[in-house]
């Protein structure tokens, strides 16, 4: 008997192992491997409910207008500003997103850069490479406790991000205007109300903020200018938060003595001063990565979509 739903799965997978069983029962599953909205065209008539994930830049007027049965769009990730949700809205597409499933690995690797820049980890480990052996090459590595970092958003990841650094005895002040009153006596932390006020004051800045029209660019030359000399900047968030051009000439001009950058302004990374620029740790939009956190994802995402077409209310809408 045929599937009674079809789910259209934009972007990023090339297997189904585990949206397969999740929605077997109800709903066939076809995979687009669209990297542009345009990639869609003609592609979508026959969807019910669409899975995407980060590698589409936007998804909106273009694809809803193509497909009048989809009930929803669930966005594998915690980020959702590549859905246009005011055109989702005028179609009556729900928009979800999975707003937990990486916590763990998000905060463990905004804490992976900042040990790894603090400790000349990579430094250290080239100059062995190259024949060295000289402690030397460690020259001003900070003690940690005692030292303040400084997180821009502290909601699920911000606030496990703070659990992580408090055990290694950092001092730990966040800057939130979303933040429920009292989150920082929940945490044991302190909270200020002016980024500015945070910038100053800490070692390490790490961004743990949605990206929206507020946040873009929010590290800019302005800000980069206004946080302690020598401090160091980690983004684990979205690329466009920060301004590439403003933070590489900080980081020329020794104010930022170094970046830890898991998201770029652009992605696949296509600025060759940043990806050969001395004091930038890089890795490829893989903090929300684990063997455990990517099924969890995929999971949540599926079953999600299993309750917007089984007419269930979805347990996690962003929708307008």
């Amino acid at each position: 008997m045929p599937s009674p739903f079809t789910v259209i799965v934009t972007d990023f997978l090339d297997e189904t192992t585990v949206e397969g069983p999740i929605l077997a029962d109800i709903a066939r599953i076809e995979l687009l491997g669209a990297s542009r909205e345009e990639d869609m065209v003609g592609r979508v008539s026959e969807a019910d409910a669409i899975l995407t994930f980060h590698e589409l830049p936007l998804i909106g007027e273009a694809t809803f207008s193509q497909a009048p049965r989809c009930k929803g769009i669930v966005r594998a990730g915690v980020g959702y500003n590549n859905v246009d949700r005011v055109s989702a809205a005028r179609h009556g597409i729900v928009v979800c997103n999975v707003p937990d499933y990486g916590t763990e690995e998000v905060a463990d690797h905004a804490i992976t850069f900042l040990l790894a820049m603090a400790r000349r980890l990579v430094p250290c480990h080239l100059d062995i490479r190259a024949g060295g052996w000289d402690y030397r090459t460690a020259t001003g590595t900070p003690r940690l406790r005692g030292k303040t970092i400084g997180l821009i958003g502290c909601g699920r990841i911000g606030t496990a991000t703070a659990l992580r650094a408090k055990a290694f005895g950092l001092d730990v002040v966040f800057y939130d205007p979303y933040a429920g009153q009292g989150l920082d006596k929940a945490l044991g932390i302190r909270r200020v109300y002016q980024l500015e006020e945070l910038l100053e004051q800490s070692h390490f800045v790490s961004l743990h903020c949605y990206l929206d029209d507020s946040t873009r660019h929010l590290i800019n030359a302005k800000t980069l200018a206004a946080m302690r000399p020598g401090a160091y900047l980690i983004n684990t968030a979205r690329g466009p938060i920060v301004d590439q051009e403003a933070l590489l000439e900080a980081l020329d001009s020794g104010q930022v003595a170094g970046a830890g950058l898991d998201v770029v302004e652009r992605e696949p990374l296509d600025n060759d001063r940043l990806r050969t620029h001395p004091k930038v740790l890089l890795t490829a939009h893989s903090a929300f990565y684990s063997v455990e956190g990517f099924v969890e994802l995929r999971t949540k995402a599926a079953q999600e979509i299993r309750r917007i077409l089984l007419g269930e209310a979805p347990r996690n809408p962003v929708s307008l």
